[in-house]
């Protein structure tokens, strides 16, 4: 029987990986590594470094192929992202099927969490469910971004005894809150932080959280907003894209 780990791999700095993460890196015969483009080879260099350096005495091999895009023209965006994992499922069943023998292991090293804001779990379902590859699989759960950024700010995600909310920029953008007194936002790539009504609001901003190229922000929205958009805008042009997450909490 073929055999599937899918490890999350926490949020950017290599040390986030937990004793459990390092054993499951341990037992895996093929990693499987999404090419996104050039832009995003750092994310590649990442997942390579974080084998050498926790593996040994293992062998093991890479295989690399290109990963799906999202078209981001017209189409809804639910309908776009079932799209996207689709391809993706079809992409994951070949690597299955034509690059793991039985009695091997693959690896899937997703950034974060596997259980948050990442498909990679509903696709090998949807895969076991088509009935047309055979394995199993385990879960290894990694730090999340939101973790990560409550750490280098040194504040808890939530107020005593009060709610948390994790949504994204998209639902923010369109007022699709609830009435939590801490909100972290995920997945914003319009600034929807600009959405928000109140200026006292106070807000914990971070991109690429654990990796050299860090950047923090905090303070009253109403006087920070400006300096996070003119960041995340420099940052984008840089890098080729972003990673951010921020905490909005209510005053």
């Amino acid at each position: 029987m073929k055999k599937l780990s899918v490890i999350g791999i926490g949020a950017g700095d290599p040390d986030h990986l937990t004793m459990q993460a390092v054993k499951a890196l341990n037992l895996v015969d093929v990693f499987f590594l999404m090419d996104k483009g050039p832009a995003k080879d750092k994310l590649l260099d990442l997942r390579r470094d974080i084998c050498r350096r926790y593996i040994v005495d293992h062998p093991y091999r890479f295989v690399e192929t290109h990963s799906p895009e999202r078209q981001r023209n017209d189409l809804d965006y639910t309908i776009s992202v079932e799209a996207l994992n689709r391809a993706k499922q079809d992409t994951f069943e070949r690597l299955i099927n034509e690059e793991l023998s039985d009695g091997e292991r693959g690896g899937f090293l997703v950034w974060g969490d596997p259980a948050l804001y990442d498909s990679t779990l509903r696709i090998l379902q949807a895969i076991l469910d088509s009935g047309r590859c055979a394995f199993e699989y385990d879960v290894i759960p990694g730090i999340t971004s939101v973790q990560a950024l409550a750490a280098r700010h040194k504040v808890p995600l939530n107020d005593i005894g009060g709610s948390l909310e994790i949504t994204t920029g998209r639902r923010l953008a369109a007022g699709q809150l609830g009435d939590a007194g801490s909100v972290v936002v995920m997945l914003d790539a319009e600034d929807a932080y600009r959405q928000v009504s109140d200026p006292d609001t106070h807000i914990y901003w971070g991109a690429y959280v654990g990796t050299p190229g860090e950047q923090l922000i905090a303070g009253r929205l109403g006087d920070v907003a400006d300096d996070i958009e003119r960041t995340r805008k420099a940052a984008r042009q840089v890098n080729g894209w972003i990673m951010d997450t921020y905490l909005l909490r209510k005053r």
